[in-house]
């Protein structure tokens, strides 16, 4: 069982031939609003693949909040670990596409009314968990009370460290696997990518984009490669590897082989619009393997 701790949003994008420059204004082509967040989104991509995902969240009371967690259910994510804010908005993410690249500016919202107390509330989902899965969408103190509790029940931590500012050092000593992309890695530890992979074998996996991903074995750096793909949309394309990853840890795969069902599945998802619009199943991850398991 996966448990994912964290965030969940209403996206609300907007597509666009050009992003403005500062003060320009453009015509967009496309709008919608998709469910999202990273929680969401990470919880949605494990339960897709068939995983068995309980999700511990907060939205407001409002009708996106009623959306996001239908969504949830409709995509086969436990979520009676979500929590209602009376009179709070739910998050939202303002998304501007353009040419397959993104900008995005996250409105907390309700996230930010997650609180240790709803956590202690799911101390007997995290204790039965595999795996806690982490991202840095919710306020500083309740991952650090997580983190904590997740040590005290010797539950393993999958953090995904984003957005990175929020990330403090004293969380390593709590996580199994971090999974920054590579500027995230800079930011988080000072140095060059190589260096911080020397120092974290087995524990630090970093993200590059089409490029695959990378670890350090304990005795040589381990380059996953990417596959080759039609971009329509990168939103969400971490958060897939993401819960791809988790998944394949959980069901018992070596870590390279997990970051290599990672790296397959997010390329399947940029390939649809919308964080959540592409997240395959396990059978179509295991298509674009090549049917190597």
């Amino acid at each position: 069982m996966i448990t994912i701790v964290g965030s969940v949003n209403m996206d609300l994008v907007v597509q666009t031939a050009d992003f403005p420059k500062q003060g320009e204004t453009t015509m967009g082509e496309l709008f919608t609003t998709v469910p999202g967040g990273k929680g969401a989104n990470q919880a949605v991509a494990a339960a897709r693949l068939g995983g068995d995902v309980h999700i511990v969240a907060n939205v407001g009371d409002d009708l996106f909040g009623k959306e996001l967690v239908e969504n949830l259910r409709a995509n086969s994510v436990n979520s009676e670990g979500v929590s209602v804010s009376e009179g709070a908005a739910s998050g939202i993410a303002n998304i501007l596409l353009s040419d397959g690249d993104n900008r995005i500016i996250v409105v907390p919202g309700a996230n930010y009314q997650l609180t240790a107390t709803e956590i202690d509330l799911m101390t007997k989902k995290i204790e039965k968990s595999d795996l806690v899965v982490l991202q840095l969408e919710i306020p500083i103190p309740t991952i650090k009370h997580t983190l904590e509790l997740c040590a005290e029940l010797d539950v393993p931590v999958l953090m995904n460290p984003a957005p990175a500012g929020g990330f403090q050092k004293e969380f390593l000593q709590y996580v199994k696997y971090l999974t920054p992309n590579e500027t995230e890695c800079e930011q988080i530890f000072g140095t060059d990518m190589e260096t911080a992979l020397e120092n974290h074998p087995n524990q630090l996996i970093v993200t590059l984009g089409s490029a695959g991903a990378r670890f350090y074995d304990g005795e040589k750096h381990v380059i996953v490669e990417g596959f080759k793909t039609e971009v329509v949309d990168t939103t969400g394309a971490g958060d897939t590897f993401n819960g791809a990853l988790a998944y394949a840890l959980v069901e018992g795969f070596g870590l390279g082989e997990a970051v290599k069902f990672g790296n397959a599945a997010g390329s399947l998802a940029v390939e649809e619009f919308g964080a959540q619009g592409g997240m395959p199943s396990r059978e179509d991850v295991e298509r674009r393997l090549g049917g190597e398991r």
